[in-house]
Protein backbone atom coordinates (compact mmCIF):
# COMPACT_ATOMS: atom_id res chain seq x y z
CA UNK A 1 0.00 0.00 0.00
CA UNK A 2 1.29 3.47 -0.92
CA UNK A 3 1.79 5.98 1.88
CA UNK A 4 0.85 9.65 1.93
CA UNK A 5 2.12 12.16 4.46
CA UNK A 6 -0.79 14.46 5.29
CA UNK A 7 0.31 17.83 6.71
CA UNK A 8 -2.56 19.55 8.51
CA UNK A 9 -2.33 22.04 11.35
CA UNK A 10 -5.97 21.33 12.24
CA UNK A 11 -6.50 17.81 13.48
CA UNK A 12 -8.63 16.15 16.18
CA UNK A 13 -9.37 16.96 18.92
CA UNK A 14 -9.46 20.47 17.41
CA UNK A 15 -13.02 21.54 16.73
CA UNK A 16 -12.05 23.90 13.91
CA UNK A 17 -14.28 23.52 10.85
CA UNK A 18 -11.15 23.67 8.66
CA UNK A 19 -10.20 20.12 9.64
CA UNK A 20 -13.32 18.54 8.13
CA UNK A 21 -11.99 18.21 4.57
CA UNK A 22 -8.60 16.80 5.61
CA UNK A 23 -10.31 14.47 8.06
CA UNK A 24 -12.77 13.27 5.42
CA UNK A 25 -9.95 12.54 2.98
CA UNK A 26 -7.87 10.81 5.66
CA UNK A 27 -10.84 8.57 6.51
CA UNK A 28 -11.28 7.52 2.88
CA UNK A 29 -7.71 7.14 1.57
CA UNK A 30 -7.43 3.50 2.64
CA UNK A 31 -10.43 2.66 0.43
CA UNK A 32 -8.26 3.63 -2.53
CA UNK A 33 -5.09 1.82 -1.46
CA UNK A 34 -3.26 4.68 0.26
CA UNK A 35 -2.22 4.72 3.92
CA UNK A 36 -2.31 8.23 5.45
CA UNK A 37 0.38 9.30 7.92
CA UNK A 38 -0.32 12.52 9.76
CA UNK A 39 1.96 15.43 10.64
CA UNK A 40 0.26 17.96 12.91
CA UNK A 41 0.77 20.01 16.08
CA UNK A 42 0.66 18.85 19.69
CA UNK A 43 -2.39 20.99 20.29
CA UNK A 44 -4.34 23.63 18.41
CA UNK A 45 -4.42 26.06 21.31
CA UNK A 46 -6.71 28.53 19.56
CA UNK A 47 -9.71 26.47 18.44
CA UNK A 48 -12.38 24.87 20.58
CA UNK A 49 -11.95 21.20 21.41
CA UNK A 50 -14.29 18.62 19.90
CA UNK A 51 -13.63 15.05 21.03
CA UNK A 52 -16.29 13.69 18.65
CA UNK A 53 -13.77 14.01 15.81
CA UNK A 54 -11.42 11.60 17.59
CA UNK A 55 -14.02 8.87 17.17
CA UNK A 56 -13.94 9.41 13.40
CA UNK A 57 -10.23 8.59 13.02
CA UNK A 58 -9.30 5.32 11.28
CA UNK A 59 -7.95 2.63 13.60
CA UNK A 60 -4.18 2.28 13.70
CA UNK A 61 -3.61 5.70 12.15
CA UNK A 62 -0.05 6.98 12.64
CA UNK A 63 -0.05 10.55 13.93
CA UNK A 64 3.15 12.54 14.48
CA UNK A 65 2.74 15.69 16.56
CA UNK A 66 5.18 18.55 17.08
CA UNK A 67 5.57 21.67 19.18
CA UNK A 68 4.76 25.11 17.77
CA UNK A 69 5.58 28.71 18.67
CA UNK A 70 2.28 30.58 18.42
CA UNK A 71 1.74 34.34 18.75
CA UNK A 72 -1.38 34.28 20.88
CA UNK A 73 0.59 34.88 24.07
CA UNK A 74 1.89 38.12 22.52
CA UNK A 75 -1.63 39.06 21.49
CA UNK A 76 -2.81 38.66 25.08
CA UNK A 77 0.03 40.87 26.31
CA UNK A 78 -0.72 43.61 23.76
CA UNK A 79 -4.46 43.60 24.43
CA UNK A 80 -4.32 43.00 28.19
CA UNK A 81 -6.21 39.70 28.07
CA UNK A 82 -5.51 37.08 30.71
CA UNK A 83 -4.63 33.48 29.89
CA UNK A 84 -8.09 32.48 31.07
CA UNK A 85 -9.92 34.78 28.65
CA UNK A 86 -11.15 33.10 25.49
CA UNK A 87 -9.87 34.43 22.16
CA UNK A 88 -12.66 34.82 19.59
CA UNK A 89 -11.62 34.74 15.88
CA UNK A 90 -14.23 37.26 14.71
CA UNK A 91 -13.19 39.70 17.45
CA UNK A 92 -9.42 39.44 16.88
CA UNK A 93 -9.62 41.04 13.43
CA UNK A 94 -12.69 43.21 14.03
CA UNK A 95 -12.38 46.91 13.19
CA UNK A 96 -14.98 47.77 15.82
CA UNK A 97 -12.24 47.76 18.46
CA UNK A 98 -10.42 51.08 17.97
CA UNK A 99 -7.87 50.70 20.76
CA UNK A 100 -4.20 51.26 19.87
CA UNK A 101 -3.18 47.91 21.35
CA UNK A 102 -5.74 46.04 19.23
CA UNK A 103 -4.78 47.87 16.05
CA UNK A 104 -1.07 47.31 16.73
CA UNK A 105 -1.66 43.59 17.29
CA UNK A 106 -3.44 43.37 13.92
CA UNK A 107 -0.59 45.20 12.16
CA UNK A 108 1.94 42.80 13.68
CA UNK A 109 -0.13 39.78 12.65
CA UNK A 110 -0.57 41.06 9.09
CA UNK A 111 3.02 42.14 8.51
CA UNK A 112 5.44 40.17 10.68
CA UNK A 113 4.00 36.67 10.50
CA UNK A 114 4.51 35.43 6.95
CA UNK A 115 2.68 33.61 5.50
CA UNK A 116 0.51 33.40 8.63
CA UNK A 117 0.47 33.24 12.40
CA UNK A 118 1.46 29.53 12.38
CA UNK A 119 4.90 30.07 10.84
CA UNK A 120 6.29 29.03 14.25
CA UNK A 121 5.34 25.45 13.31
CA UNK A 122 7.69 25.34 10.32
CA UNK A 123 11.04 24.40 12.00
CA UNK A 124 9.44 21.80 14.27
CA UNK A 125 7.54 20.11 11.44
CA UNK A 126 10.50 20.00 9.05
CA UNK A 127 12.69 18.52 11.77
CA UNK A 128 10.02 15.96 12.72
CA UNK A 129 10.04 14.51 9.24
CA UNK A 130 13.47 13.00 9.95
CA UNK A 131 11.85 10.49 12.31
CA UNK A 132 8.82 10.02 10.06
CA UNK A 133 10.95 9.02 7.06
CA UNK A 134 12.95 6.60 9.22
CA UNK A 135 9.74 4.78 10.16
CA UNK A 136 7.86 5.00 6.87
CA UNK A 137 8.40 4.95 3.09
CA UNK A 138 6.53 8.07 1.96
CA UNK A 139 5.21 8.20 -1.62
CA UNK A 140 3.22 11.45 -1.60
CA UNK A 141 2.93 14.62 0.49
CA UNK A 142 -0.47 16.32 0.86
CA UNK A 143 -0.65 19.70 2.58
CA UNK A 144 -3.82 21.53 3.64
CA UNK A 145 -3.91 25.29 4.06
CA UNK A 146 -4.66 27.64 5.57
CA UNK A 147 -2.56 27.92 7.47
CA UNK A 148 -0.42 28.09 4.36
CA UNK A 149 2.63 27.42 6.50
CA UNK A 150 1.67 23.78 5.83
CA UNK A 151 2.58 24.24 2.15
CA UNK A 152 5.97 25.74 3.03
CA UNK A 153 6.64 22.68 5.18
CA UNK A 154 5.59 20.35 2.35
CA UNK A 155 7.79 22.13 -0.19
CA UNK A 156 10.86 22.04 2.05
CA UNK A 157 10.45 18.36 2.86
CA UNK A 158 9.72 17.46 -0.76
CA UNK A 159 12.85 19.21 -2.01
CA UNK A 160 15.10 17.65 0.59
CA UNK A 161 13.83 14.10 0.13
CA UNK A 162 12.89 14.26 -3.58
CA UNK A 163 9.20 13.57 -3.06
CA UNK A 164 6.13 14.83 -4.96
CA UNK A 165 3.94 17.23 -3.01
CA UNK A 166 0.35 18.32 -3.54
CA UNK A 167 -0.92 21.55 -1.92
CA UNK A 168 -4.66 21.73 -1.24
CA UNK A 169 -5.85 25.33 -0.92
CA UNK A 170 -9.01 25.71 1.11
CA UNK A 171 -8.77 29.53 0.95
CA UNK A 172 -6.77 32.01 -1.14
CA UNK A 173 -3.25 32.67 0.10
CA UNK A 174 -1.98 36.23 -0.37
CA UNK A 175 -5.29 37.98 -1.03
CA UNK A 176 -7.85 36.27 1.17
CA UNK A 177 -10.97 38.39 1.75
CA UNK A 178 -10.18 39.72 5.23
CA UNK A 179 -6.81 41.14 4.05
CA UNK A 180 -8.79 43.85 2.22
CA UNK A 181 -9.50 45.60 5.48
CA UNK A 182 -5.86 45.78 6.58
CA UNK A 183 -2.65 47.34 5.36
CA UNK A 184 0.20 44.96 4.56
CA UNK A 185 3.59 46.42 3.70
CA UNK A 186 5.11 46.04 0.24
CA UNK A 187 7.92 43.92 1.72
CA UNK A 188 5.44 41.61 3.42
CA UNK A 189 3.45 41.22 0.21
CA UNK A 190 6.59 40.55 -1.84
CA UNK A 191 7.75 37.78 0.51
CA UNK A 192 4.28 36.25 0.78
CA UNK A 193 3.78 36.29 -2.99
CA UNK A 194 7.15 34.62 -3.46
CA UNK A 195 6.21 31.84 -1.03
CA UNK A 196 2.86 31.36 -2.72
CA UNK A 197 4.29 31.22 -6.23
CA UNK A 198 7.13 28.83 -5.42
CA UNK A 199 4.95 26.46 -3.40
CA UNK A 200 2.37 26.20 -6.18
CA UNK A 201 4.43 26.11 -9.37
CA UNK A 202 6.97 23.65 -7.91
CA UNK A 203 4.26 21.21 -6.79
CA UNK A 204 3.39 18.06 -8.74
CA UNK A 205 -0.30 19.03 -8.81
CA UNK A 206 -2.51 21.61 -7.06
CA UNK A 207 -6.01 21.25 -5.65
CA UNK A 208 -8.49 24.06 -5.01
CA UNK A 209 -11.86 23.86 -3.26
CA UNK A 210 -13.72 25.96 -5.85
CA UNK A 211 -13.69 26.29 -9.62
CA UNK A 212 -13.36 30.07 -9.40
CA UNK A 213 -10.38 29.79 -7.06
CA UNK A 214 -8.70 27.36 -9.43
CA UNK A 215 -9.31 29.63 -12.41
CA UNK A 216 -8.02 32.65 -10.52
CA UNK A 217 -4.74 30.91 -9.70
CA UNK A 218 -4.36 29.52 -13.21
CA UNK A 219 -4.67 33.06 -14.56
CA UNK A 220 -2.16 34.29 -11.99
CA UNK A 221 0.28 31.44 -12.63
CA UNK A 222 -0.26 29.94 -16.12
CA UNK A 223 2.07 27.06 -15.18
CA UNK A 224 -0.81 25.65 -13.12
CA UNK A 225 -3.29 25.25 -15.99
CA UNK A 226 -2.23 21.69 -16.76
CA UNK A 227 -1.88 20.59 -13.16
CA UNK A 228 -4.87 21.89 -11.18
CA UNK A 229 -8.05 20.18 -10.01
CA UNK A 230 -11.12 21.18 -8.02
CA UNK A 231 -11.89 19.30 -4.81
CA UNK A 232 -15.18 20.58 -3.44
CA UNK A 233 -15.42 20.70 0.36
CA UNK A 234 -18.25 18.18 0.42
CA UNK A 235 -19.93 16.49 3.36
CA UNK A 236 -19.89 13.26 5.36
CA UNK A 237 -23.03 11.16 4.91
CA UNK A 238 -22.39 9.41 8.22
CA UNK A 239 -22.83 12.71 10.08
CA UNK A 240 -26.51 12.79 9.12
CA UNK A 241 -27.50 9.24 10.13
CA UNK A 242 -28.30 9.89 13.81
CA UNK A 243 -30.08 13.23 13.69
CA UNK A 244 -32.58 13.63 16.52
CA UNK A 245 -35.81 15.54 16.11
CA UNK A 246 -35.97 18.44 18.56
CA UNK A 247 -39.13 19.86 20.06
CA UNK A 248 -40.90 22.04 17.51
CA UNK A 249 -40.23 25.72 18.27
CA UNK A 250 -42.99 28.30 18.13
CA UNK A 251 -40.72 30.66 16.18
CA UNK A 252 -39.46 30.19 12.65
CA UNK A 253 -35.71 29.50 13.07
CA UNK A 254 -33.13 30.91 10.65
CA UNK A 255 -29.69 29.52 11.53
CA UNK A 256 -26.12 30.46 10.64
CA UNK A 257 -23.37 27.94 11.40
CA UNK A 258 -19.70 28.88 11.61
CA UNK A 259 -17.85 32.07 12.47
CA UNK A 260 -19.27 35.23 10.92
CA UNK A 261 -17.16 38.38 10.56
CA UNK A 262 -17.71 42.13 10.27
CA UNK A 263 -17.30 42.14 6.48
CA UNK A 264 -20.09 39.55 6.09
CA UNK A 265 -22.75 41.61 7.87
CA UNK A 266 -26.09 41.26 5.97
CA UNK A 267 -27.61 44.48 7.35
CA UNK A 268 -30.76 44.36 5.23
CA UNK A 269 -31.63 40.95 6.70
CA UNK A 270 -31.79 42.32 10.23
CA UNK A 271 -34.18 45.04 9.05
CA UNK A 272 -36.36 42.41 7.35
CA UNK A 273 -36.44 40.21 10.44
CA UNK A 274 -37.42 43.21 12.55
CA UNK A 275 -40.29 44.01 10.20
CA UNK A 276 -41.45 40.39 10.17
CA UNK A 277 -41.47 40.21 13.97
CA UNK A 278 -43.22 43.58 14.22
CA UNK A 279 -45.94 42.29 11.88
CA UNK A 280 -46.57 39.25 14.07
CA UNK A 281 -44.56 36.60 12.18
CA UNK A 282 -42.13 35.41 14.82
CA UNK A 283 -38.68 34.68 13.43
CA UNK A 284 -35.63 33.81 15.55
CA UNK A 285 -32.02 34.14 14.39
CA UNK A 286 -29.70 31.42 15.73
CA UNK A 287 -25.90 31.49 15.52
CA UNK A 288 -23.47 28.59 16.01
CA UNK A 289 -19.87 29.77 16.31
CA UNK A 290 -18.48 33.23 16.96
CA UNK A 291 -20.28 36.39 15.89
CA UNK A 292 -18.42 39.63 15.23
CA UNK A 293 -19.01 42.76 17.35
CA UNK A 294 -20.37 44.77 14.41
CA UNK A 295 -22.96 42.11 13.57
CA UNK A 296 -24.07 41.91 17.20
CA UNK A 297 -24.38 45.70 17.20
CA UNK A 298 -26.53 45.63 14.03
CA UNK A 299 -28.81 43.06 15.61
CA UNK A 300 -29.20 45.21 18.72
CA UNK A 301 -29.87 48.34 16.64
CA UNK A 302 -32.75 46.50 15.01
CA UNK A 303 -34.19 45.42 18.34
CA UNK A 304 -33.66 41.73 17.69
CA UNK A 305 -31.98 40.77 20.96
CA UNK A 306 -35.02 38.85 22.17
CA UNK A 307 -35.22 37.04 18.85
CA UNK A 308 -31.55 36.03 18.67
CA UNK A 309 -29.87 32.96 20.16
CA UNK A 310 -26.08 32.67 20.38
CA UNK A 311 -25.23 28.99 20.82
CA UNK A 312 -21.47 29.58 20.66
CA UNK A 313 -19.31 26.62 19.76
CA UNK A 314 -21.06 23.24 19.56
CA UNK A 315 -19.52 19.80 19.01
CA UNK A 316 -19.95 18.71 15.41
CA UNK A 317 -22.81 16.20 15.95
CA UNK A 318 -24.77 18.83 17.87
CA UNK A 319 -24.15 21.39 15.13
CA UNK A 320 -25.47 18.99 12.48
CA UNK A 321 -28.50 18.32 14.67
CA UNK A 322 -29.25 22.04 14.90
CA UNK A 323 -28.95 22.42 11.12
CA UNK A 324 -31.44 19.66 10.52
CA UNK A 325 -33.92 21.08 13.03
CA UNK A 326 -33.83 24.67 11.77
CA UNK A 327 -36.45 25.97 9.35
CA UNK A 328 -33.94 27.68 7.08
CA UNK A 329 -30.18 28.29 6.88
CA UNK A 330 -28.14 31.43 6.26
CA UNK A 331 -24.78 31.58 4.48
CA UNK A 332 -22.81 34.74 3.59
CA UNK A 333 -20.12 34.20 0.90
CA UNK A 334 -17.52 36.96 0.86
CA UNK A 335 -16.14 36.84 -2.66
CA UNK A 336 -16.42 35.15 -6.05
CA UNK A 337 -13.73 32.54 -5.26
CA UNK A 338 -15.33 31.39 -2.02
CA UNK A 339 -17.77 28.49 -1.69
CA UNK A 340 -18.32 28.14 2.08
CA UNK A 341 -17.68 24.63 3.35
CA UNK A 342 -20.86 24.81 5.41
CA UNK A 343 -22.88 25.13 2.20
CA UNK A 344 -22.47 21.41 1.49
CA UNK A 345 -23.70 20.41 4.95
CA UNK A 346 -26.58 22.85 4.44
CA UNK A 347 -27.41 21.11 1.15
CA UNK A 348 -27.27 17.67 2.75
CA UNK A 349 -29.66 18.81 5.50
CA UNK A 350 -32.27 19.59 2.86
CA UNK A 351 -33.27 22.87 4.52
CA UNK A 352 -33.99 26.01 2.42
CA UNK A 353 -30.86 28.17 2.07
CA UNK A 354 -30.76 31.96 2.12
CA UNK A 355 -27.46 33.11 0.63
CA UNK A 356 -26.57 36.79 1.06
CA UNK A 357 -23.22 38.03 -0.18
CA UNK A 358 -21.06 39.39 -2.93
CA UNK A 359 -21.49 38.23 -6.51
CA UNK A 360 -20.57 34.56 -6.68
CA UNK A 361 -21.72 32.68 -9.76
CA UNK A 362 -20.39 29.36 -8.46
CA UNK A 363 -22.45 29.41 -5.27
CA UNK A 364 -25.43 30.81 -7.16
CA UNK A 365 -25.26 28.00 -9.75
CA UNK A 366 -24.97 25.26 -7.12
CA UNK A 367 -27.98 26.56 -5.20
CA UNK A 368 -30.06 27.13 -8.34
CA UNK A 369 -29.22 23.76 -9.92
CA UNK A 370 -30.23 21.91 -6.76
CA UNK A 371 -33.29 24.13 -6.11
CA UNK A 372 -31.92 24.67 -2.61
CA UNK A 373 -32.79 28.34 -2.05
CA UNK A 374 -31.84 31.77 -3.37
CA UNK A 375 -28.76 33.94 -3.71
CA UNK A 376 -29.15 37.70 -3.23
CA UNK A 377 -26.78 40.62 -2.80
CA UNK A 378 -26.38 42.57 0.43
CA UNK A 379 -28.61 45.31 -0.97
CA UNK A 380 -31.51 43.07 -2.02
CA UNK A 381 -34.51 42.51 0.23
CA UNK A 382 -34.80 38.84 1.32
CA UNK A 383 -38.60 38.97 1.70
CA UNK A 384 -39.01 36.82 -1.44
CA UNK A 385 -37.14 33.98 0.25
CA UNK A 386 -39.50 33.85 3.20
CA UNK A 387 -42.58 34.22 0.98
CA UNK A 388 -41.60 31.33 -1.31
CA UNK A 389 -39.78 29.13 1.18
CA UNK A 390 -41.94 26.07 0.51
CA UNK A 391 -40.69 26.04 -3.09
CA UNK A 392 -37.09 25.30 -2.10
CA UNK A 393 -36.46 21.57 -1.87
CA UNK A 394 -32.88 20.41 -2.42
CA UNK A 395 -32.51 17.69 -5.04
CA UNK A 396 -30.72 15.08 -2.93
CA UNK A 397 -30.07 12.81 -5.94
CA UNK A 398 -27.51 15.27 -7.28
CA UNK A 399 -25.50 15.43 -4.05
CA UNK A 400 -23.51 12.19 -4.43
CA UNK A 401 -20.61 13.96 -6.16
CA UNK A 402 -20.13 16.10 -3.05
CA UNK A 403 -19.87 13.14 -0.66
CA UNK A 404 -16.30 13.02 0.70
CA UNK A 405 -15.58 9.53 -0.57
CA UNK A 406 -16.25 10.82 -4.09
CA UNK A 407 -14.05 13.86 -3.39
CA UNK A 408 -11.23 11.59 -2.17
CA UNK A 409 -11.49 9.46 -5.30
CA UNK A 410 -10.83 12.55 -7.46
CA UNK A 411 -7.71 13.36 -5.42
CA UNK A 412 -6.38 9.79 -5.56
CA UNK A 413 -6.79 9.61 -9.35
CA UNK A 414 -4.62 12.71 -9.75
CA UNK A 415 -1.83 11.82 -7.35
CA UNK A 416 -1.65 8.28 -8.74
CA UNK A 417 -0.92 9.38 -12.31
Amino acid sequence: MKKALVISYYFPPSGKASLQLPLGIIKNLRSFGIEPIILTVDEDSFSERDDSFLQALPQGLKVYRTSILEPFGLYRIFTGKSRQQKLVPSEMISLENKSLSHRLSIWIRMNLFIPDARIGWYPYAVNKFKSIIRDNKIDYILSFGPPHTAHLIARTIAHKYHLPYYPILIDPWTDIAYYREFQRSSITLAIDNYFEKQCLIESRHCFFVTENLKNDYCNKYPELKEKSTVLYWGFENDAFTNVEKEQVASDFILLHAGNIFDYQNPEILWKTLREMNDSGRRVSMHFIGSVSPIIKKSIEENGLQEHTVYHGFLPYPEMINKLCNADALLVCPTESRHVPGKLFEYLRSGKPILCIGEQNDEVQNIIAKLNAGIFISKTENPTEFFSNISNYTTDQKQLNRFERKSVTEILVKEISR
